[in-house]
């Protein structure tokens, strides 16, 4: 999952989405050419909305998760539903670990480099740094010296304006 979200660094958040509306969601999913999608936990009927995207996109190379992860308990709902991956807010080493082993990659949340380094050291594949708003891309700078080995993600203030300062 990592290779294929870095062939195309960029995902796309889904938000309180309603049912009636995941067709027409998932013909612009497929016209934008974006490869990786999640829904957020927090949209009611989250683990139904994925199930029905992931049968939509079943014959893509769109991977769909879920975001926005609090509990083991949302862990399991999205996996029921089929989610691809799963995104955090925050670090819950306990999902890391099950993602582990279960195969399925895990993004926490993090944002400072004790955080950051946590996150990695409990598993993670890589770390989304959020909210990036706050520091912005010069603080991904800094980050890379000490965490170039660990593969960073920001979510939280990335625009069209700014998207290339945060790719380099």
């Amino acid at each position: 999952m990592l290779d294929h979200f870095l062939q195309l660094p960029l995902m796309g958040i889904v938000r309180g989405i309603r049912l009636q509306d995941i067709r027409p969601l998932s013909e612009i999913i497929l016209a934008s050419g974006l490869k990786t999608i999640e829904i957020t936990m927090n949209t009611p009927d989250a683990a139904q909305l994925i199930w029905e995207l992931q049968a939509m996109l079943a014959e893509t190379d769109v991977q769909v998760g879920a975001g926005t992860v609090l509990s083991l308990d949302e862990y399991q709902r999205a996996r029921d539903a089929g989610a691809q991956f799963i995104v955090m807010p925050a670090t819950i080493e306990e999902i890391i670990v099950k993602g582990k082993a279960e195969n399925i990659p895990v993004f926490p949340g993090a944002l400072t480099p004790n955080e950051i380094f946590k996150a990695w050291s409990a598993g993670a594949p890589m770390i989304k740094v959020f909210p990036s708003s706050l520091f912005g891309p010069g603080y991904f700078k800094e980050l890379r010296g000490p965490f170039d080995n660990i593969p960073l993600m920001a979510c939280g203030g990335v625009t069209p304006d700014n998207i290339h300062d945060y790719i380099d």
